[in-house]
């Protein structure tokens, strides 16, 4: 990497955190409205991010700007995520949320990587301008600040594609449109547009103006943060409970599907094996969680379909909200459960997790090996949606999940070796990678991460980070070659 790029680095760091900055004038205004204590605390830090922002913009703007290289975009892409979780800490920091900055840094890393985990003792006892920013950080992180940046600050000029291609690599999203600002403009024209549709839904069911907003932004984020220390079981409502089910679904599906189908080409979505396989999985974890908690843990099978779906469409987008422990269901329902985190949405989405297209491409790979063994002389091509698969993609996919594994395993170690009990070190590292927050043990869905010794919380920020930014952006700073010219 060429170190006269530092300035632009620098320069992107500037806007993101000036970014970030703006946004923190809602939950003052929330603050104000309500007549809340935060609101000097709020404004504080608004002032503190935006100085910070401003004076990394207006020091290096001066500089020649060159446009980005695929190396500098990895690390402007983790250097602002990193950068972002420090700023959005700083209003629990001047409030006292949290007793150490560790904790304060892991709840905003939680939010911005729209991971579910808290270390929120009692989330109802803080101020609503305080618990607005908390679920305001997920929405950012959904959809990603450097999209936002991209929509809105024209000046990143030629490096904008690098920096799209490294918060999405691989298969990533289309690009929707010729040029990548108006493919960010129109994403976040549709993520607004689907979070208004959540909010207005959930005032229709029941909620509260300021609860609709506040899970609207969690639920099309995919994050799971609530303003109920019981989540959505606290509004004890199936109306609600089948509404965000809705929404969960339609969060996890790729967005530029939804550019195509306000186009009115809905054969798209149909002719989507990603879409087919997405429904597909859901249907067969959710039927499996049904059969195993109908009767033994609920006498109804109104109940066992109610709050079953529920958990297995939450988990398996990697939402993170909850309508019941599901550590009292048999293992069997646990083990679908675990499984389901894996899977996540479908690429292109908010969601975590691997992502669907990965995971019907090794099958798709699998399939053929086995189908090669029978037939040894055949010439089979691995397709998705009837366009062949190149060997590239197949190559960099498999390398995704050794890495994530690797990721998983030595993170698991790390949390063993720390003095966490095994179920809860590997459920809780598996559910930060995938980003979905609730874990088993001692960080269920009525534990929390609370309890979790500092170092542990130190390796599961890292893992939130790297599994939100799919591995290899994260992995790929570790590597000596990467800073050589």
């Amino acid at each position: 990497m060429s170190w006269r790029s530092i300035p632009n680095i620098i320069n992107i760091l500037g806007i993101v955190i000036t970014a970030i900055s703006l946004f923190m004038i809602f939950p003052i205004a929330v603050s104000l409205i309500y007549k809340q204590p935060d609101t000097l605390y709020l404004v504080k830090s608004l002032l503190i991010t935006l100085a910070a922002g401003s004076i990394l913009y207006f020091l290096t703007r001066g500089y020649k700007k060159k446009e980005l290289g695929h190396k500098e975009a990895f690390v402007a892409v983790t250097a602002s995520w990193v950068a972002m979780a420090f700023f959005g800490s700083i209003p629990y920091m001047l409030l006292g949320t949290f007793h150490s900055f560790t904790d304060a840094y892991f709840e905003s890393m939680a939010g911005f990587t729209t991971t579910g985990a808290t270390v929120l003792a009692d989330i109802e006892a803080m101020p609503k301008g305080i618990l607005f920013w908390r679920c305001m950080t997920q929405w950012i992180g959904g959809m990603g600040i450097i999209l936002l940046a991209l929509a809105i600050l024209p000046m990143l000029g030629g490096g904008g594609m690098q920096l799209f291609r490294a918060e999405f690599p691989e298969i990533g999203v289309d690009k929707l449109r010729p040029r990548i600002i108006n493919t960010a403009k129109a994403l976040w024209i549709i993520y607004v547009g689907l979070t208004s549709f959540a909010a207005v839904s959930y005032m229709i069911g029941g909620m509260s103006f300021y609860d609709a907003i506040c899970h609207a932004f969690t639920t099309i984020a995919i994050g799971g943060f609530s303003t109920k220390n019981a989540s959505i079981a606290y509004f004890e409502s199936p109306s609600i409970e089948y509404t965000a089910i809705f929404f969960m679904l339609l969060a996890g599906i790729n967005y530029s599907i939804y550019f195509y189908l306000l186009r009115g080409n809905i054969s798209r979505l149909w002719r989507s094996s990603e879409f087919k396989f997405y429904l597909t999985t859901i249907a067969i974890a959710a039927a499996l969680v049904i059969v195993a908690t109908w009767k033994t843990s609920y006498e109804s099978i109104s109940d066992a379909i109610r709050y079953s779906l529920f958990q297995v469409v939450s988990l398996m987008t990697t939402t993170g909200y909850t309508t019941a422990d599901y550590e009292t269901w048999s293992p069997f329902a646990q083990i679908v459960l675990i499984i389901a985190m894996f899977f996540g949405g479908m690429i292109g989405s908010t969601c975590g997790g691997i992502k669907q297209v990965r995971i019907l491409l090794v099958f798709k790979q699998a399939y053929r090996e086995i189908y090669q063994l029978i037939h040894p002389r055949a010439v089979t091509l691995i397709k998705l949606n009837d366009k062949v698969v190149a060997k590239g993609t197949l190559g960099s996919i498999w390398g995704f999940l050794f890495l994530f594994t690797f990721v998983g395993v030595a993170a698991t170690i790390s949390m063993a070796a720390i003095g966490t009990d095994i179920i809860t070190s590997s459920t809780t590292v598996i559910s930060a990678l995938c980003n979905v927050g609730p874990a088993f043990g001692d960080a269920g869905p009525t534990d929390r991460h609370i309890h979790l010794p500092g170092a542990g919380k130190w390796v599961l920020i890292f893992c939130m980070l790297t599994g939100r930014l799919e591995v290899y952006t994260v992995l790929i700073l570790f590597v000596p070659h990467f800073w050589k010219k």
